[in-house]
């Protein structure tokens, strides 16, 4: 009889216990995740920008001035950009003459993210770079070269960003000198500023 008892009890027990286990290793389902924040295909940029200015004789100057830039996005990592900028004064005073110069550039961009909101990118860029103020041949020169530059993104409109890269152009060597030169000089080139996407 109490054998009986027992046997009855552990089933009663068990059948008791049974739907809570059960329950405990069902997992709930999650919701999907949905991402309210927009993409933007255009970036704008503006900021303070630096040229050394190794086209001028006996000159390793460099200028200040404005870069600007706008990228056209296609995808995750690919895009287009067309960079601008106009650099008017002096920083380094190596240089006697008074120098303007202007660069027109456009080209590849591939960009990444690196952690939550910092992102790396790479663009590789080719146009024109004109020496002005200063009489130089020819005063407007083919130019190209490649860069690398980090992005931090601030909200999801605003962010901000540094970069360098090195343009190469060809100049004459020495000022008031007629005729083309094949000589090419580099240019360090760097800019800081923030970033507008839209």
């Amino acid at each position: 009889m109490n054998r009986k008892k027992l046997i009855t009890l552990v089933a009663l027990v068990s059948a008791a216990l049974m739907p809570l286990s059960a329950h405990s290793q069902l997992e709930k389902e999650k919701a999907p995740v949905t991402t309210t924040e927009p993409t933007y295909k255009w970036e704008a940029f503006a900021g303070f920008g630096y040229t050394s200015l190794n086209q001028v004789n006996q000159s390793n100057s460099g200028l200040g001035g404005v870069s600007l830039s706008l990228t056209r996005d296609w995808g995750k990592y690919f895009g287009v950009t067309a960079e601008g900028g106009h650099y008017f004064f002096t920083i380094t005073r190596a240089n006697p003459n008074k120098v303007t110069v202007d660069q027109y550039l456009v080209g590849p961009v591939i960009h990444a993210a690196l952690y939550d909101k910092l992102g790396i990118f790479v663009h590789g860029l080719v146009g024109a770079e004109h020496t002005g103020e200063i009489s130089i041949q020819p005063s407007e020169s083919f130019a190209g070269g490649v860069g690398v530059g980090l992005d931090y993104k601030l909200s999801p409109h605003l962010g901000m960003r540094a970069y360098g890269d090195d343009i190469g152009s060809s100049f004459t060597l020495t000022p008031y000198q007629s005729g083309y030169s094949p000589h090419m000089r580099w240019n360090a080139h760097a800019a800081i500023g923030v970033t507008y996407k839209f």
